[in-house]
Protein backbone atom coordinates (compact mmCIF):
# COMPACT_ATOMS: atom_id res chain seq x y z
CA UNK A 1 0.00 0.00 0.00
CA UNK A 2 1.30 3.49 -0.73
CA UNK A 3 2.46 5.60 2.18
CA UNK A 4 -0.54 7.95 2.76
CA UNK A 5 -2.82 5.54 1.44
CA UNK A 6 -6.72 5.29 3.04
CA UNK A 7 -7.62 1.31 4.13
CA UNK A 8 -10.88 1.94 2.52
CA UNK A 9 -9.86 2.83 -0.83
CA UNK A 10 -6.52 0.39 -0.50
CA UNK A 11 -9.39 -2.27 0.26
CA UNK A 12 -10.58 -1.30 -3.20
CA UNK A 13 -7.74 -1.61 -4.98
CA UNK A 14 -6.86 -4.95 -3.65
CA UNK A 15 -10.39 -6.83 -3.77
CA UNK A 16 -11.12 -9.82 -5.92
CA UNK A 17 -13.57 -9.92 -8.57
CA UNK A 18 -16.90 -10.02 -6.94
CA UNK A 19 -20.36 -9.98 -8.20
CA UNK A 20 -20.57 -5.73 -7.51
CA UNK A 21 -17.88 -5.78 -10.06
CA UNK A 22 -20.15 -7.02 -12.53
CA UNK A 23 -23.58 -5.64 -11.19
CA UNK A 24 -21.21 -2.07 -12.18
CA UNK A 25 -20.15 -3.16 -15.58
CA UNK A 26 -23.59 -4.48 -16.44
CA UNK A 27 -25.51 -1.04 -14.94
CA UNK A 28 -22.79 1.33 -16.99
CA UNK A 29 -22.55 -0.49 -20.02
CA UNK A 30 -26.15 -0.64 -20.86
CA UNK A 31 -25.88 3.16 -20.50
CA UNK A 32 -23.05 2.81 -23.13
CA UNK A 33 -25.16 0.58 -25.17
CA UNK A 34 -27.98 3.13 -25.38
CA UNK A 35 -25.95 5.69 -26.22
CA UNK A 36 -24.06 4.01 -29.26
CA UNK A 37 -27.33 2.91 -30.43
CA UNK A 38 -28.68 6.49 -30.22
CA UNK A 39 -26.00 7.61 -32.11
CA UNK A 40 -25.36 5.19 -34.83
CA UNK A 41 -29.23 3.76 -35.78
CA UNK A 42 -29.52 7.43 -37.62
CA UNK A 43 -27.04 6.29 -40.37
CA UNK A 44 -29.34 3.22 -40.99
CA UNK A 45 -32.57 5.44 -41.65
CA UNK A 46 -30.72 8.45 -43.06
CA UNK A 47 -31.49 7.14 -46.87
CA UNK A 48 -35.40 6.65 -45.77
CA UNK A 49 -35.32 9.73 -44.50
CA UNK A 50 -34.66 10.74 -48.07
CA UNK A 51 -36.74 9.66 -49.83
CA UNK A 52 -39.67 10.48 -47.84
CA UNK A 53 -39.13 13.71 -47.67
CA UNK A 54 -37.00 14.69 -50.46
CA UNK A 55 -37.86 12.61 -52.99
CA UNK A 56 -38.55 14.75 -56.46
CA UNK A 57 -41.57 13.84 -58.69
CA UNK A 58 -40.35 12.73 -61.84
CA UNK A 59 -36.65 12.00 -60.91
CA UNK A 60 -34.71 9.06 -62.18
CA UNK A 61 -33.79 8.36 -58.86
CA UNK A 62 -34.79 8.54 -55.14
CA UNK A 63 -34.77 11.91 -52.53
CA UNK A 64 -32.09 11.90 -50.69
CA UNK A 65 -31.01 14.28 -47.48
CA UNK A 66 -29.16 17.18 -49.20
CA UNK A 67 -25.85 17.68 -47.99
CA UNK A 68 -26.23 20.21 -45.23
CA UNK A 69 -29.48 18.64 -43.71
CA UNK A 70 -27.14 15.22 -44.20
CA UNK A 71 -24.48 17.29 -41.85
CA UNK A 72 -27.13 18.25 -39.44
CA UNK A 73 -29.11 15.04 -38.65
CA UNK A 74 -25.71 13.27 -38.35
CA UNK A 75 -23.46 16.19 -36.26
CA UNK A 76 -26.30 18.09 -34.30
CA UNK A 77 -26.18 14.85 -31.49
CA UNK A 78 -22.72 14.79 -31.79
CA UNK A 79 -22.45 18.56 -30.53
CA UNK A 80 -24.99 17.86 -28.17
CA UNK A 81 -22.81 15.49 -26.98
CA UNK A 82 -19.86 17.42 -26.80
CA UNK A 83 -21.68 20.22 -24.29
CA UNK A 84 -22.95 17.26 -22.30
CA UNK A 85 -19.68 15.84 -21.61
CA UNK A 86 -18.48 19.30 -20.44
CA UNK A 87 -21.56 20.22 -18.57
CA UNK A 88 -22.08 16.52 -16.72
CA UNK A 89 -18.42 16.20 -16.27
CA UNK A 90 -18.52 18.91 -14.12
CA UNK A 91 -20.99 18.40 -11.98
CA UNK A 92 -20.08 14.98 -12.05
CA UNK A 93 -17.03 16.48 -9.54
CA UNK A 94 -19.40 18.94 -8.38
CA UNK A 95 -22.51 17.18 -6.57
CA UNK A 96 -21.35 13.48 -6.74
CA UNK A 97 -21.13 10.72 -9.42
CA UNK A 98 -24.49 9.23 -8.88
CA UNK A 99 -26.50 12.26 -8.15
CA UNK A 100 -25.78 13.35 -11.80
CA UNK A 101 -25.69 9.61 -13.35
CA UNK A 102 -29.90 8.73 -13.85
CA UNK A 103 -30.34 12.81 -14.60
CA UNK A 104 -28.26 11.80 -18.42
CA UNK A 105 -30.69 8.50 -18.70
CA UNK A 106 -33.86 10.57 -18.20
CA UNK A 107 -32.94 12.91 -20.21
CA UNK A 108 -32.07 10.36 -23.47
CA UNK A 109 -34.93 8.68 -22.53
CA UNK A 110 -37.35 11.74 -23.05
CA UNK A 111 -35.68 12.94 -25.91
CA UNK A 112 -35.14 9.82 -27.57
CA UNK A 113 -39.03 8.72 -27.60
CA UNK A 114 -39.14 12.76 -28.72
CA UNK A 115 -37.32 12.01 -31.70
CA UNK A 116 -39.15 9.10 -32.65
CA UNK A 117 -42.38 11.71 -32.50
CA UNK A 118 -41.00 14.07 -34.79
CA UNK A 119 -44.19 14.77 -36.61
CA UNK A 120 -45.01 17.66 -38.62
CA UNK A 121 -46.73 18.80 -41.98
CA UNK A 122 -43.62 19.88 -43.59
CA UNK A 123 -40.03 17.97 -44.26
CA UNK A 124 -38.35 21.49 -42.85
CA UNK A 125 -40.72 20.71 -39.46
CA UNK A 126 -39.78 17.03 -39.30
CA UNK A 127 -36.35 17.54 -39.98
CA UNK A 128 -36.43 20.47 -37.56
CA UNK A 129 -37.85 18.82 -34.90
CA UNK A 130 -35.65 15.20 -35.08
CA UNK A 131 -32.29 17.71 -35.09
CA UNK A 132 -33.80 19.78 -31.60
CA UNK A 133 -34.70 16.15 -30.03
CA UNK A 134 -31.05 14.95 -31.36
CA UNK A 135 -29.38 17.59 -29.48
CA UNK A 136 -30.78 16.27 -26.35
CA UNK A 137 -29.93 12.84 -26.97
CA UNK A 138 -26.44 14.08 -27.31
CA UNK A 139 -26.70 16.10 -24.35
CA UNK A 140 -27.62 13.16 -22.44
CA UNK A 141 -25.24 10.55 -23.80
CA UNK A 142 -22.57 13.08 -23.26
CA UNK A 143 -23.61 13.01 -19.63
CA UNK A 144 -22.64 8.93 -19.47
CA UNK A 145 -18.88 10.02 -20.82
CA UNK A 146 -17.63 10.87 -17.75
CA UNK A 147 -19.86 9.18 -15.14
CA UNK A 148 -19.63 5.97 -16.17
CA UNK A 149 -15.76 6.26 -17.16
CA UNK A 150 -15.22 7.30 -13.32
CA UNK A 151 -17.13 5.31 -11.85
CA UNK A 152 -15.63 2.11 -12.91
CA UNK A 153 -12.31 3.44 -12.30
CA UNK A 154 -13.05 4.08 -8.87
CA UNK A 155 -14.98 0.84 -7.88
CA UNK A 156 -12.27 -1.30 -9.47
CA UNK A 157 -9.47 -3.09 -8.25
CA UNK A 158 -5.97 -1.82 -9.59
CA UNK A 159 -4.92 -4.91 -11.52
CA UNK A 160 -8.32 -5.51 -13.55
CA UNK A 161 -9.40 -1.60 -13.72
CA UNK A 162 -8.36 -1.32 -17.24
CA UNK A 163 -10.34 -4.50 -17.94
CA UNK A 164 -13.50 -3.39 -16.36
CA UNK A 165 -13.18 -0.06 -17.61
CA UNK A 166 -12.64 -1.63 -21.34
CA UNK A 167 -15.92 -3.56 -20.55
CA UNK A 168 -18.07 -0.83 -20.13
CA UNK A 169 -16.72 0.78 -23.30
CA UNK A 170 -16.86 -2.21 -25.36
CA UNK A 171 -20.97 -2.16 -24.81
CA UNK A 172 -20.71 0.61 -27.50
CA UNK A 173 -20.38 -1.84 -29.81
CA UNK A 174 -23.13 -4.05 -28.90
CA UNK A 175 -25.51 -0.91 -29.38
CA UNK A 176 -23.98 -0.39 -32.83
CA UNK A 177 -25.16 -3.92 -33.89
CA UNK A 178 -28.03 -3.88 -31.96
CA UNK A 179 -29.44 -0.70 -33.92
CA UNK A 180 -28.46 -2.71 -37.25
CA UNK A 181 -30.42 -5.70 -36.28
CA UNK A 182 -33.09 -3.82 -34.89
CA UNK A 183 -33.32 -1.78 -38.24
CA UNK A 184 -33.20 -4.53 -40.11
CA UNK A 185 -35.56 -6.84 -38.17
CA UNK A 186 -38.06 -3.55 -38.23
CA UNK A 187 -37.81 -2.94 -42.32
CA UNK A 188 -37.95 -6.96 -42.77
CA UNK A 189 -41.71 -6.67 -41.25
CA UNK A 190 -42.39 -4.16 -43.01
CA UNK A 191 -40.68 -5.47 -46.45
CA UNK A 192 -43.02 -8.80 -45.97
CA UNK A 193 -45.92 -7.02 -45.40
CA UNK A 194 -46.05 -4.62 -47.81
CA UNK A 195 -43.83 -5.74 -50.24
CA UNK A 196 -43.04 -2.23 -51.99
CA UNK A 197 -41.54 -2.33 -55.61
CA UNK A 198 -38.30 -0.74 -56.73
CA UNK A 199 -37.95 2.94 -57.57
CA UNK A 200 -37.24 2.24 -61.09
CA UNK A 201 -40.15 -0.28 -61.23
CA UNK A 202 -42.65 2.02 -59.39
CA UNK A 203 -40.95 5.18 -57.43
CA UNK A 204 -44.27 6.03 -55.94
CA UNK A 205 -45.40 2.95 -54.56
CA UNK A 206 -41.38 1.86 -53.45
CA UNK A 207 -42.00 4.05 -50.42
CA UNK A 208 -45.45 3.76 -49.19
CA UNK A 209 -47.02 5.81 -45.94
CA UNK A 210 -46.14 3.18 -43.66
CA UNK A 211 -42.17 3.39 -44.66
CA UNK A 212 -42.42 6.41 -42.30
CA UNK A 213 -42.93 3.99 -39.22
CA UNK A 214 -39.80 2.68 -39.99
CA UNK A 215 -37.58 5.22 -38.37
CA UNK A 216 -39.33 6.27 -35.96
CA UNK A 217 -39.77 2.88 -34.57
CA UNK A 218 -36.04 2.56 -35.01
CA UNK A 219 -35.07 5.59 -33.25
CA UNK A 220 -37.81 5.07 -30.38
CA UNK A 221 -36.42 1.78 -29.88
CA UNK A 222 -33.09 3.42 -28.39
CA UNK A 223 -35.31 3.81 -25.12
CA UNK A 224 -35.76 0.59 -24.22
CA UNK A 225 -32.28 -0.44 -22.93
CA UNK A 226 -32.15 3.10 -20.52
CA UNK A 227 -35.42 2.39 -19.45
CA UNK A 228 -34.73 -0.74 -17.96
CA UNK A 229 -31.14 0.56 -16.84
CA UNK A 230 -32.90 3.19 -14.57
CA UNK A 231 -33.70 1.93 -11.70
CA UNK A 232 -30.20 -0.03 -11.12
CA UNK A 233 -28.35 2.99 -11.66
CA UNK A 234 -30.54 4.72 -8.82
CA UNK A 235 -29.57 2.07 -6.34
CA UNK A 236 -25.75 2.24 -6.61
CA UNK A 237 -24.17 3.68 -3.70
CA UNK A 238 -21.67 6.72 -4.10
CA UNK A 239 -18.32 5.59 -5.14
CA UNK A 240 -15.70 5.61 -1.71
CA UNK A 241 -13.53 7.59 -3.94
CA UNK A 242 -15.53 10.49 -4.16
CA UNK A 243 -17.31 10.28 -0.37
CA UNK A 244 -13.76 10.45 0.96
CA UNK A 245 -11.36 12.53 -1.33
CA UNK A 246 -14.11 15.13 -2.56
CA UNK A 247 -16.93 15.06 0.03
CA UNK A 248 -14.89 14.22 2.95
CA UNK A 249 -17.25 12.19 4.49
CA UNK A 250 -14.89 8.39 5.44
CA UNK A 251 -17.89 7.17 7.66
CA UNK A 252 -20.29 6.86 5.08
CA UNK A 253 -17.55 5.65 2.71
CA UNK A 254 -16.84 2.93 4.56
CA UNK A 255 -20.47 2.29 5.44
CA UNK A 256 -21.10 1.64 1.66
CA UNK A 257 -17.88 0.13 0.96
CA UNK A 258 -18.49 -1.99 3.97
CA UNK A 259 -21.76 -3.52 2.24
CA UNK A 260 -20.35 -4.26 -0.84
CA UNK A 261 -16.99 -5.66 -0.33
CA UNK A 262 -18.55 -7.49 3.73
CA UNK A 263 -15.60 -6.70 5.66
CA UNK A 264 -15.29 -4.08 8.52
CA UNK A 265 -13.44 -1.10 7.66
CA UNK A 266 -11.84 1.54 10.05
CA UNK A 267 -13.00 5.30 8.83
CA UNK A 268 -9.39 6.74 9.71
CA UNK A 269 -10.63 10.07 9.82
CA UNK A 270 -8.13 11.83 10.92
CA UNK A 271 -6.03 10.22 8.25
CA UNK A 272 -8.61 11.46 5.46
CA UNK A 273 -8.70 14.99 6.81
CA UNK A 274 -4.68 15.30 6.80
CA UNK A 275 -5.16 14.04 3.04
CA UNK A 276 -7.50 16.38 2.07
CA UNK A 277 -5.86 19.39 3.61
CA UNK A 278 -2.45 18.45 2.13
CA UNK A 279 -0.86 21.19 -0.33
CA UNK A 280 -1.49 18.25 -3.25
CA UNK A 281 -5.25 18.85 -2.55
CA UNK A 282 -5.36 22.73 -2.37
CA UNK A 283 -4.73 23.92 -5.99
CA UNK A 284 -8.03 24.45 -8.02
CA UNK A 285 -8.33 23.07 -11.62
CA UNK A 286 -6.39 25.34 -14.31
CA UNK A 287 -4.54 26.77 -12.52
CA UNK A 288 -0.13 26.84 -12.38
CA UNK A 289 0.08 23.70 -10.24
CA UNK A 290 -2.64 21.78 -12.21
CA UNK A 291 -0.90 22.59 -15.14
CA UNK A 292 2.15 22.31 -14.36
CA UNK A 293 1.79 18.67 -12.94
CA UNK A 294 -1.37 17.34 -15.06
CA UNK A 295 -1.34 19.91 -18.08
CA UNK A 296 0.54 17.76 -20.13
CA UNK A 297 -1.42 14.45 -19.52
CA UNK A 298 -4.91 16.44 -20.50
CA UNK A 299 -3.03 17.52 -23.51
CA UNK A 300 -2.16 13.79 -24.24
CA UNK A 301 -5.39 12.79 -23.54
CA UNK A 302 -7.67 15.63 -25.51
CA UNK A 303 -5.58 15.81 -28.74
CA UNK A 304 -5.41 11.39 -28.59
CA UNK A 305 -8.77 11.25 -28.54
CA UNK A 306 -9.36 14.23 -30.83
CA UNK A 307 -7.68 13.02 -33.52
CA UNK A 308 -9.48 8.99 -33.01
CA UNK A 309 -12.48 10.24 -32.99
CA UNK A 310 -11.89 11.85 -36.70
CA UNK A 311 -11.20 8.58 -38.38
CA UNK A 312 -13.52 6.67 -36.44
CA UNK A 313 -16.68 8.43 -37.19
CA UNK A 314 -15.60 9.70 -40.39
CA UNK A 315 -15.83 6.13 -41.23
CA UNK A 316 -18.68 4.95 -39.05
CA UNK A 317 -21.26 7.45 -39.88
CA UNK A 318 -20.66 7.25 -43.65
CA UNK A 319 -20.35 3.21 -43.94
CA UNK A 320 -23.34 3.11 -46.14
CA UNK A 321 -21.62 5.88 -48.79
CA UNK A 322 -18.66 3.46 -48.88
CA UNK A 323 -20.93 0.42 -49.32
CA UNK A 324 -22.91 1.96 -52.54
CA UNK A 325 -19.48 3.05 -53.93
CA UNK A 326 -17.78 -0.16 -53.92
CA UNK A 327 -20.73 -2.02 -55.04
CA UNK A 328 -21.82 -3.90 -52.19
CA UNK A 329 -25.35 -2.80 -52.42
CA UNK A 330 -27.73 -2.31 -55.28
CA UNK A 331 -28.29 0.87 -56.94
CA UNK A 332 -30.80 2.85 -54.41
CA UNK A 333 -33.45 3.19 -57.48
CA UNK A 334 -32.87 -0.61 -57.94
CA UNK A 335 -34.60 -1.15 -54.32
CA UNK A 336 -37.38 0.14 -52.30
CA UNK A 337 -37.26 2.33 -49.49
CA UNK A 338 -37.68 -0.77 -47.31
CA UNK A 339 -35.52 -2.60 -48.60
CA UNK A 340 -33.02 -0.05 -48.63
CA UNK A 341 -32.99 0.29 -45.15
CA UNK A 342 -32.24 -3.40 -44.81
CA UNK A 343 -29.11 -3.69 -47.07
CA UNK A 344 -27.80 -1.07 -45.18
CA UNK A 345 -27.85 -2.03 -41.70
CA UNK A 346 -27.34 -5.52 -42.72
CA UNK A 347 -23.73 -4.76 -43.88
CA UNK A 348 -23.75 -2.19 -40.73
CA UNK A 349 -24.46 -5.31 -38.78
CA UNK A 350 -21.53 -7.11 -40.74
CA UNK A 351 -18.82 -4.60 -40.01
CA UNK A 352 -19.88 -5.19 -36.24
CA UNK A 353 -19.48 -8.72 -36.33
CA UNK A 354 -16.19 -8.71 -38.24
CA UNK A 355 -14.42 -6.11 -36.69
CA UNK A 356 -15.53 -3.80 -34.46
CA UNK A 357 -17.19 -5.88 -31.68
CA UNK A 358 -14.17 -8.41 -31.71
CA UNK A 359 -11.65 -4.84 -31.16
CA UNK A 360 -13.58 -4.01 -28.52
CA UNK A 361 -13.42 -7.33 -26.49
CA UNK A 362 -9.78 -7.59 -27.61
CA UNK A 363 -8.92 -4.48 -25.55
CA UNK A 364 -11.02 -5.73 -22.45
CA UNK A 365 -8.53 -9.03 -22.77
CA UNK A 366 -5.32 -7.77 -23.13
CA UNK A 367 -5.35 -4.16 -21.71
CA UNK A 368 -4.20 -4.99 -18.35
CA UNK A 369 -1.56 -7.74 -19.81
CA UNK A 370 -0.04 -5.51 -22.49
CA UNK A 371 -1.56 -1.63 -21.37
CA UNK A 372 -3.16 1.13 -22.07
CA UNK A 373 0.14 2.43 -23.97
CA UNK A 374 1.07 -0.14 -26.70
CA UNK A 375 -2.65 -0.84 -27.51
CA UNK A 376 -3.15 2.70 -28.19
CA UNK A 377 0.28 3.17 -30.59
CA UNK A 378 -0.71 -0.31 -32.13
CA UNK A 379 -4.06 0.85 -33.00
CA UNK A 380 -3.18 3.82 -34.78
CA UNK A 381 -0.26 2.24 -36.67
CA UNK A 382 -2.21 -0.66 -37.80
CA UNK A 383 -5.22 1.71 -38.70
CA UNK A 384 -2.99 3.80 -40.86
CA UNK A 385 -1.31 0.51 -42.85
CA UNK A 386 -4.67 -0.55 -44.02
CA UNK A 387 -5.96 2.74 -44.47
CA UNK A 388 -3.06 3.08 -47.08
CA UNK A 389 -3.97 -0.59 -48.32
CA UNK A 390 -7.47 0.83 -49.19
CA UNK A 391 -6.55 3.97 -50.40
CA UNK A 392 -3.62 3.15 -52.99
CA UNK A 393 -5.76 0.95 -54.92
CA UNK A 394 -8.79 2.01 -54.35
CA UNK A 395 -9.84 1.46 -57.93
CA UNK A 396 -8.92 -2.19 -57.44
CA UNK A 397 -11.14 -2.53 -54.45
CA UNK A 398 -14.58 -1.22 -56.26
CA UNK A 399 -14.24 -3.59 -58.94
CA UNK A 400 -16.62 -7.13 -58.00
CA UNK A 401 -13.99 -10.01 -57.54
CA UNK A 402 -12.25 -7.69 -54.99
CA UNK A 403 -15.02 -6.28 -52.90
CA UNK A 404 -14.65 -9.22 -50.47
CA UNK A 405 -10.81 -8.33 -49.76
CA UNK A 406 -12.44 -4.36 -49.14
CA UNK A 407 -14.76 -6.06 -46.59
CA UNK A 408 -11.42 -7.26 -44.66
CA UNK A 409 -9.57 -4.41 -45.10
CA UNK A 410 -12.13 -2.29 -43.84
CA UNK A 411 -12.95 -4.47 -40.84
CA UNK A 412 -9.72 -4.60 -39.78
CA UNK A 413 -9.52 -0.88 -39.57
CA UNK A 414 -12.31 -0.96 -37.36
CA UNK A 415 -11.18 -4.42 -35.11
CA UNK A 416 -7.54 -2.04 -34.48
CA UNK A 417 -9.67 1.07 -34.04
CA UNK A 418 -11.22 -0.45 -31.35
CA UNK A 419 -8.26 -2.46 -30.23
CA UNK A 420 -6.73 0.30 -30.40
CA UNK A 421 -7.44 4.15 -29.51
CA UNK A 422 -10.87 4.37 -29.29
CA UNK A 423 -11.28 2.18 -25.92
CA UNK A 424 -7.85 3.34 -24.71
CA UNK A 425 -8.91 7.14 -24.93
CA UNK A 426 -11.78 6.38 -23.11
CA UNK A 427 -9.90 4.38 -20.57
CA UNK A 428 -6.76 6.70 -19.54
CA UNK A 429 -8.70 10.12 -18.41
CA UNK A 430 -10.85 8.22 -15.88
CA UNK A 431 -6.82 7.13 -14.52
CA UNK A 432 -4.39 9.76 -14.27
CA UNK A 433 -6.46 12.80 -12.66
CA UNK A 434 -7.53 13.22 -9.21
CA UNK A 435 -10.60 12.30 -7.78
CA UNK A 436 -11.98 15.78 -7.30
CA UNK A 437 -10.81 17.16 -10.79
CA UNK A 438 -11.04 13.44 -12.54
CA UNK A 439 -14.57 13.31 -14.39
CA UNK A 440 -14.12 16.99 -15.15
CA UNK A 441 -11.09 16.67 -17.16
CA UNK A 442 -12.50 12.99 -18.45
CA UNK A 443 -15.33 15.40 -20.02
CA UNK A 444 -12.76 18.00 -21.18
CA UNK A 445 -10.74 14.67 -22.90
CA UNK A 446 -14.17 12.98 -24.41
CA UNK A 447 -15.90 16.85 -25.48
CA UNK A 448 -12.36 16.97 -27.41
CA UNK A 449 -13.29 13.90 -29.05
CA UNK A 450 -16.87 15.08 -30.26
CA UNK A 451 -14.93 17.86 -31.50
CA UNK A 452 -13.01 15.35 -33.57
CA UNK A 453 -16.27 13.29 -34.56
CA UNK A 454 -18.11 16.45 -35.62
CA UNK A 455 -15.30 17.06 -37.89
CA UNK A 456 -15.44 13.83 -39.10
CA UNK A 457 -19.23 13.63 -39.61
CA UNK A 458 -19.24 17.40 -41.48
CA UNK A 459 -15.87 17.63 -42.50
CA UNK A 460 -15.83 14.56 -44.20
CA UNK A 461 -19.41 14.64 -45.33
CA UNK A 462 -18.11 17.34 -47.64
CA UNK A 463 -14.76 16.10 -48.45
CA UNK A 464 -15.65 12.88 -49.30
CA UNK A 465 -17.78 13.49 -52.38
CA UNK A 466 -16.16 12.61 -55.47
CA UNK A 467 -14.73 14.99 -57.96
CA UNK A 468 -16.82 13.80 -61.10
CA UNK A 469 -20.44 15.27 -60.68
CA UNK A 470 -21.37 11.75 -62.43
CA UNK A 471 -20.20 9.87 -59.29
CA UNK A 472 -21.48 12.00 -56.74
CA UNK A 473 -25.23 12.38 -55.46
CA UNK A 474 -27.42 15.04 -57.47
CA UNK A 475 -26.93 18.29 -56.08
CA UNK A 476 -24.00 17.78 -53.73
CA UNK A 477 -20.87 19.47 -53.97
CA UNK A 478 -17.68 18.53 -54.81
CA UNK A 479 -15.01 17.33 -52.83
CA UNK A 480 -11.38 15.72 -52.80
CA UNK A 481 -13.26 12.07 -52.83
CA UNK A 482 -13.23 9.02 -50.74
CA UNK A 483 -9.22 8.00 -51.88
CA UNK A 484 -8.06 10.94 -51.06
CA UNK A 485 -9.96 11.84 -47.75
CA UNK A 486 -8.84 8.34 -46.60
CA UNK A 487 -5.45 9.42 -47.22
CA UNK A 488 -5.96 12.61 -45.02
CA UNK A 489 -6.91 10.16 -42.10
CA UNK A 490 -3.93 7.97 -42.24
CA UNK A 491 -2.26 11.94 -41.44
CA UNK A 492 -4.08 12.57 -38.73
CA UNK A 493 -3.23 8.36 -37.49
CA UNK A 494 0.36 9.48 -37.25
CA UNK A 495 -0.22 12.56 -35.77
CA UNK A 496 -2.24 10.38 -33.44
CA UNK A 497 0.57 8.17 -32.71
CA UNK A 498 2.70 11.54 -31.91
CA UNK A 499 0.44 12.49 -29.24
CA UNK A 500 0.16 9.26 -27.69
CA UNK A 501 3.58 9.79 -26.39
CA UNK A 502 2.26 12.68 -24.27
CA UNK A 503 0.05 10.08 -21.56
CA UNK A 504 1.28 8.08 -19.03
CA UNK A 505 0.97 3.79 -18.98
CA UNK A 506 -1.06 3.40 -15.92
CA UNK A 507 -1.83 -0.59 -15.96
CA UNK A 508 -1.07 -1.74 -12.34
CA UNK A 509 -1.04 1.80 -10.31
CA UNK A 510 -3.78 2.64 -8.00
CA UNK A 511 -5.59 5.80 -8.86
CA UNK A 512 -4.49 7.83 -5.81
CA UNK A 513 -0.68 6.70 -7.22
CA UNK A 514 -1.33 7.84 -10.63
CA UNK A 515 -3.21 10.97 -9.36
CA UNK A 516 -0.05 11.72 -6.77
CA UNK A 517 -3.11 12.38 -4.17
CA UNK A 518 -0.34 9.86 -2.26
CA UNK A 519 3.13 9.10 -1.96
CA UNK A 520 4.98 5.85 -3.62
CA UNK A 521 6.69 3.30 -1.27
CA UNK A 522 10.13 4.41 -1.41
CA UNK A 523 10.92 0.75 -2.71
CA UNK A 524 8.58 1.18 -5.65
CA UNK A 525 9.12 5.13 -6.96
CA UNK A 526 6.38 6.25 -9.48
CA UNK A 527 7.47 8.23 -12.90
CA UNK A 528 5.05 10.70 -12.98
CA UNK A 529 4.78 10.68 -16.72
CA UNK A 530 5.87 7.13 -17.42
CA UNK A 531 5.92 6.43 -21.19
CA UNK A 532 7.34 2.86 -21.96
CA UNK A 533 10.73 3.00 -23.54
Amino acid sequence: MAKGQVKVLNALDVAKIQWYHFKAILISGMGFFTDAYNLFCISTVARLLGRLYFTRPGSNNPGILPIHISAAVNGIALSGSLFGQLFFGWLGDKIGRKKVYGITLIIMIISTIGSGMSFSKTPKGVITTLCFFRFWVGFGIGGEYPLSATIMAEYANKNTRGTFIAAVFAMQGMGILASALVAMFIAAIFDNKYKPPPYNVDPLGSVPPESDYIWRSVLIFGAVPAVFTLYWRMQMPETARYTTLVAQNPKQAVKDMSNVLDVHLDPEIEKVEELVHSEKHKFKLFSAEFARIYGIRLLGTTTTWFLIDIAFYSLNLFQKDVFYSVGWIPLPEEMSGMREVYNIAKFQALISLCGTIPGYWFTVGFIDIIGRWWIQMMGFFCMTIFMVAIAIPYQHWRTKEHRVGFLILYGLIFFFANFGPNATTFVIPAEIFPARFRSTCHGISAAAGKAGSIIGAVVFLYASQEEDPAKRNPGYPGGIGKKKSIFILCVTNIIGMMCTFLVPETKGKSLEELSGEVDVEDDAPYERIAVPQ
